[in-house]
């Protein structure tokens, strides 16, 4: 396999490699370690350790192995296909699936799917989250895009990293929201609950989330969500610091009831992803209508006004 390189910038430099490359291609620390340990990885030429520091200019060579590529077991689960080439696929992930396996979700997975759907996937990522770069919660549902090859992989990944992703959400939230607004609060895992994320973390990252009410509902607002970042659970826990979580959220909101009508599930959906074909070069743009399950939420707080 040919190897993906990686030229370090000057912003860059005076990082561990192993971190580097993380942050480059969304590989764990400890899968990158393995690649570094297996000679996988060189930097002008010559194998380093994980403990190498990058400097401006170092060219790094990865190469990802797939021995294990066969751990993701291929499944029949019918799957709504919005485009597909040979170098990637755009899917409308439905709310109630998890995207790629892990522990007490091994089967009934998105990458389960795709891997009866689709003839390859990307190497990166592998054995259980080939081509992945970038994810949905389980309960939210909308627009993916998975690499089918690691040329687009590393191209996507890029796009995210350089946050010229268009990504656009809808919500409906508790209260009353008016206008628009930007959250900008650092998220980091929560001290007391590390499946939790938390915007009081001494060790948080960088995330903004642009908001826009588009409809008073009863009790409610249904708004317009733009990322600057994807932090995880980002918009959950942003809209839930600024006092307004999502309608369906026990996580970071409340009970899944709102004056006698059930909530199945946080009212959260990506109606849009935008970004250049790594190959091509084209523009694309895809989008997914509001599901039926948030529909008849949004039509009876609406009734209820």
């Amino acid at each position: 396999m040919e190897p993906v390189t990686f030229d370090v910038a000057q912003i860059e430099a005076g990082e561990r490699i192993d971190r580097f490359i993380s942050k480059r291609t969304t590989l764990t620390r400890s899968q990158v370690k393995k690649l570094i340990e297996g000679g996988y990885v060189m930097v002008n030429s010559i194998l380093k350790k994980a403990n190498y520091i990058v400097r401006p200019g170092d060219r790094i060579d990865v190469v990802v192995s797939t021995e294990e590529s066969s751990a993701l077991t291929p499944e029949p689960i019918p799957l709504e296909i919005l485009f597909e080439d040979e170098y990637l696929v755009v899917v409308n992930k439905p709310y109630n699936m998890v995207v790629y396996p892990a522990s007490g979700h091994m089967k009934g997975t998105l990458l389960n799917a795709l891997a009866y759907h689709c003839d390859r996937l990307a190497c990166i990522g592998g054995p259980l989250r080939p081509g992945v770069v970038h994810r949905l919660d389980k309960d939210t549902s909308g627009v993916m895009v998975i690499a089918k090859d690691d040329r687009a992989y590393y191209s996507l990944v890029e796009q995210f990293r350089k946050r010229e992703i268009k990504r656009r959400y809808i919500a409906i939230v508790y209260g009353a929201l008016r206008g628009q607004g930007e959250v900008k609060t650092p998220i980091g895992r929560a001290v007391s609950d590390r499946k939790r994320m938390s915007t009081r973390t001494k060790r948080g990252k960088e995330a903004v989330t642009f908001w826009k009410a588009i409809e008073s509902l009863k009790d409610s607002t249904l708004i317009e969500v733009r990322l600057k970042t994807g932090r995880t659970h980002q918009i959950r826990v942003h809209m839930s610091c600024i006092g307004h979580p999502v309608l369906g959220d026990t996580t970071y909101g409340r009970k899944r009831t709102i004056d006698g009508i059930r909530i199945p599930r946080q009212m959260l959906h990506a109606d849009t992803l935008g970004f250049i074909h790594p190959v091509t070069g084209q523009s694309l743009e895809f989008t997914s209508p509001m599901p039926p399950d948030m529909k008849y939420v949004l039509d009876n707080l609406r009734r209820d006004l």
